[in-house]
């Protein structure tokens, strides 16, 4: 069990890795002149392997904690209440890695009209959805 939990947490650990970067790289495609078609051709390239990449470890991620959850019973049972949380903020991360791919469609398409603003807010999403997470599995509250 214990080397399912430490590729759990390597995999988690990566996909979260793309998922801090990749709002970065909307930050630089929200801030690219209109005119500066490389720039934004670069950027578009560097999201698009980074959202793939990240797609790929999270998969992995996903099945191992699916693994520790199902096969050996970790965070079933009474007393286990920050399980049901900590459920609840996978979905959250999944969906937020599903609106990263929905935005990298719209950057390509050039129908995306935030600003770089909003998506530099947007970037701490996944950094406070990780910090509640790794409080959950490890101080266990409920």
């Amino acid at each position: 069990m214990l080397w399912i939990k430490a590729f759990h947490i390597i995999f988690v650990a990566s996909w979260f890795a793309g998922l801090f970067y990749l709002p970065r790289i909307f930050v630089n495609l929200a801030m690219v002149e209109p005119n500066s078609l490389e720039e934004r051709a670069r950027l578009l390239l560097m999201a698009r392997k980074l959202l793939r990449f990240t797609t790929l470890l999270s998969l992995p991620a996903l099945a191992l904690g699916v693994w520790l959850w199902w096969v050996y019973g970790i965070g079933k049972g009474p007393g286990n209440g920050w399980m049901d949380v900590k459920l609840l903020l996978v979905v959250l991360v999944i969906g937020y890695h599903h609106s990263c791919s929905v935005i990298l469609r719209k950057f390509e398409s050039q129908s995306m009209h935030r600003s770089h603003v909003w998506f530099r807010w947007f970037n701490e999403i996944p950094v406070l959805m990780l910090t509640a997470v790794v409080v959950l599995v490890v101080v266990k509250p409920f």
